[in-house]
């Protein structure tokens, strides 16, 4: 499946564009969803002195899909495909690499 065809597919389920706050919920629930996945990760740290053996991934996986469902729809409220975003990150990350600019900070790197 390609990235617009997951988009497409994900739209689905997703609320109208009108629908009041809309916007807004997405992108909490896009930060919401980042957030479950971070505390699943501290709680390995905390609990099992950080052995990522022990992470269970499917679970992650699962909030991997949340998370690219809630990318999938922003993308689209803002009339954005999937693949065009891919493909930007793609040629910046490459062009990066290619100025030796990977690490460091910054987006104007």
């Amino acid at each position: 499946m390609t990235l617009n065809e997951y988009q497409k597919k994900a739209l689905r389920t997703a609320a109208s564009k009108e629908k009041h706050n809309e916007f807004f919920h997405l992108v909490l629930g896009l930060v919401g969803e980042t957030g479950e996945i971070a505390e699943k990760v501290k709680k390995l740290v905390r609990d099992q002195n950080s052995d990522i053996s022990k992470l269970d991934k499917k679970d992650i996986e699962k909030e991997l899909g949340d998370v690219l469902w809630y990318v999938a729809t922003l993308a689209d409220f803002l009339d954005i495909k999937l693949e065009d975003i891919g493909a930007r990150n793609i040629d910046k990350l490459a062009s990066r690499q290619k100025r030796g600019k990977l690490a460091g900070s910054g987006d104007n790197r």
